[in-house]
């Protein structure tokens, strides 16, 4: 049904068949049967260069335990635009890498007046990057459906409001 499906379009429209997808906009994927494992690798290689970071040394957690960032903490503000394009670049990371989601948003907050500790968390997160670049998202095939839920809230957490 798909080589029929595949060769009905040929006839109708101007494509080539290249085959199984193996990069998209970034995303590398990577198929077996009952398995498509989704991951940013090169995006993030490429990243951690456009960012002087490639020679880092690795970091197993993506922020400081106990750590508070405030809008006015009075350090010294850093270059909004390289602050915005470091969060811009790691907001698109977060496709393939749900164990960064969180602490890019709190970042990512910080974008209109950045300062120095407001950098040093997102260089942070490169950090853990680095030394995580494998991880993606797997899907697969499962004959037993259970889903599971977690969630860590932190009403009070924000300094700010």
């Amino acid at each position: 049904m798909i080589k029929e499906f595949k060769k009905v379009m040929m006839s109708e429209y101007e494509m080539t068949d290249l085959g199984a997808m193996k990069y998209f906009l970034g995303l590398q994927v990577k198929q077996s049967p009952g398995r498509i494992f989704l991951s940013q690798e090169k995006y993030a290689d490429n990243l951690l260069k456009k960012f002087n970071m490639s020679e880092c040394k690795p970091l197993a957690t993506t922020m400081a335990l106990n750590e508070r960032l405030s809008k006015n903490d009075g350090k010294e503000k850093v270059d909004a635009s390289i602050y915005r394009s470091l969060v811009g670049s790691l907001i698109y990371l977060t496709h393939t890498r749900p164990d960064i989601v969180h602490v890019v948003s709190i970042i990512s907050r910080f974008m209109s007046e950045p300062n120095k500790a407001h950098l040093v968390a997102a260089k942070r997160i490169l950090r853990y990057v680095k030394g995580t670049k494998g991880y993606g998202i797997l899907y697969e095939t499962e004959e037993n459906h259970k889903l599971t839920g977690f969630i860590d809230n932190n009403w009070a957490g924000s300094i700010d409001d």
